[in-house]
């Protein structure tokens, strides 16, 4: 079965850190671009950061450069998101999602274009 597993979220201050782990299981990770997203509520989801099958392109939000960076581990089936400097508009529900099977050097901030969604890890920054 085809699964995406998020982990990492938390209650953080401002200013803080946090590691978001997103892990996939019954297929291979490393064929997918791999994208964060996160939902406040009564938003709609956005994209945050995302990183081609191949790792070699890395795309993100206005609002998190210099901030987020994404990475991932191909050997473990693993994506990760490093989330430095939070701040309280960062609190939402942060979702990975897999999508563009074969499309290297490329990733996409839409939504629409990813196939696989995990079930999300809830991030909240206050003091």
């Amino acid at each position: 079965q085809l699964q995406l597993v998020e982990s990492g979220g938390g209650l953080v201050q401002p200013g803080g850190s946090l590691r978001l782990s997103c892990a996939a299981s019954g297929f291979a990770l490393d064929d997918y671009a791999v994208g964060w997203f996160r939902q406040a509520p009564g938003k709609e989801r956005e994209g945050v950061s995302c990183i081609s099958d191949n790792g070699y392109r890395t795309n993100y939000a206005d609002s998190v450069k210099g901030r987020f960076t994404i990475s991932r581990d191909n050997a473990n089936n693993t994506v990760y998101l490093q989330m430095n400097s939070l701040k309280p508009e960062d609190t939402a529900v942060y979702y990975c999602a897999a999508g563009q099977k074969g499309l290297h050097y490329y990733c996409s901030l839409y939504v629409g274009e990813y196939d696989y969604w995990g079930q999300g890890t809830p991030v909240t920054v206050s003091s």
